[in-house]
């Protein structure tokens, strides 16, 4: 457990040493590799680590936190995100699949804690499985100290990384609240997941051998290969989660992710999936290629759009438009918080009337009304631009708790 304040704002100081720059190939270097150094690593167990097999950093799993910064006119949102970095469970890949994601992710408000997993060829499953869960109840127990929501704490991970991720999204329990350490007392439930071109299948033809060998060893059976196929784990309890992958990826096939985006969408579970054409694996953020080099801000619309971004809640919207006296027949609605950490929440009018559910409905508090004409749908060919009605640049509504109902009479 981190004590005081200070404790945080020493994890800042930076090694004079020069970071190794090292060029690998992620899933098929057989070495360990030496990571950059970023923030003091914290042990996630600083009393001892269970099941360690050597008193060797490999055998010491931990975080390296990165608080927001008052960067980028951005403030702290108070959302946490445990990194997992990929390697095929062999090695890790902490730059490019790590820290810079975690530097990133601070200058947006949101705190990233990088996680160093243990892994093959010294261990096995369970154990890369509890370190990640140990992080996650990690940063709930010091969420207060560390200025994250308790109940805003996801986990992300790459390749590999999204294999742990996607397991620690679908095999969690929610404390031992018996235990001496406080910490085994949190849920290791993740409150959402992003899983970046990730190993998701063990047994499917498209599954990353490698990770299942790296997992269970060499004479891994299949029974134990389907308990870590993740796709076939997804429950309604599974957190919303974000998915991105290349469709030229050859290494871990984009089936993976279509394959957990199906089993989501087939359990109810809030989603949202983008497959680039371009792309090999292990891109990280993809600095070269403008298109994907976007995913990180999508992940970041979609963590907005899902609550994540703020601890505001949501309420149903309903209502009637009209415009110069007349139902605007087929149309927008949006309703802006003046936070733009908080969620914008729209849908389409027709008819003259529109209605948000709860489940993505206003934030509550003041919003800026923001009203749309597409333009007409009629039986005869219609030749109309969408426009944004002036005259709503301004309008505010105050959102409440429960059912709001506004029936707007607008002018152009």
């Amino acid at each position: 457990m981190l004590n005081v304040r200070a404790d945080v704002q020493r994890l800042f100081r930076v090694s004079s040493l020069a970071a190794l720059l090292v060029v690998v190939v992620e899933l098929f270097m057989p070495a360990e590799t030496a990571f950059a150094v970023g923030p003091e690593a914290l042990p996630l167990w600083p009393e001892g680590t269970p099941n360690a097999q050597g008193s060797e950093e490999s055998d010491t799993p931990t975080l390296r936190v990165y608080l927001p910064q008052e960067l980028d006119g951005g403030k702290a949102t108070g959302t946490g995100v445990v990194i997992c970095p990929g390697g095929g469970y062999g090695i890790l890949a902490m730059d490019h699949e790590g820290h810079q994601l975690a530097k990133w992710f601070q200058k947006k408000g949101v705190a990233g804690f990088v996680l160093r997993y243990r892994h093959a060829p010294k261990y096995r499953h369970p154990v890369p499985m509890e370190d990640a869960q140990r992080a996650i109840r990690y940063v709930r127990a010091n969420a207060v100290k560390l200025g994250v929501d308790a109940g805003r704490v996801g986990i992300m991970g790459f390749s590999a990384g999204g294999h742990l991720s996607s397991t620690v999204a679908t095999h969690f329990d929610t404390g031992n609240p018996e235990a001496k350490d406080p910490v085994d007392r949190e849920s290791c439930r993740p409150d959402f997941a992003a899983l970046c071109y990730p190993v998701v299948s063990l047994t499917a033809p498209y599954a990353h051998k490698g990770s299942g060998r790296n997992l269970f060893g060499p004479d891994v059976d299949q029974k134990k290969l389907e308990s870590l196929s993740n796709d076939k784990h997804v429950t309604a309890e599974t957190p919303a989660t974000f998915l991105f992958h290349t469709a030229e990826d050859k290494s871990v096939d984009a089936q993976n992710s279509i394959a957990f985006f199906l089993a989501l969408r087939k359990a109810g579970v809030a989603s949202e999936m983008h497959i680039y054409q371009d792309g090999p694996h292990g891109v990280g953020m993809a600095p070269a290629d403008p298109a994907v080099f976007g995913w990180k801000d999508r992940l970041l619309d979609w963590m907005r759009g899902s609550g994540l971004l703020s601890a505001t809640a949501r309420a149903e919207v309903t209502g009637t438009l009209k415009v110069n006296g007349e139902a605007l027949r087929w149309g927008m609605i949006a309703l802006a918080p003046l936070d733009p950490n908080k969620p914008r929440a729209w849908t389409m009018v027709s008819r003259g009337k529109y209605s948000i559910p709860a489940s993505r409905g206003a934030a509550l508090g003041e919003n800026v009304v923001e009203v749309y004409d597409l333009g007409s749908v009629e039986p005869r060919p219609t030749r109309k631009d969408f426009s944004r009605i002036d005259p709503t640049e301004g309008l505010r509504l105050n959102v409440v708790a429960g059912k709001n109902e506004f029936d707007l009479s607008l002018t152009r």
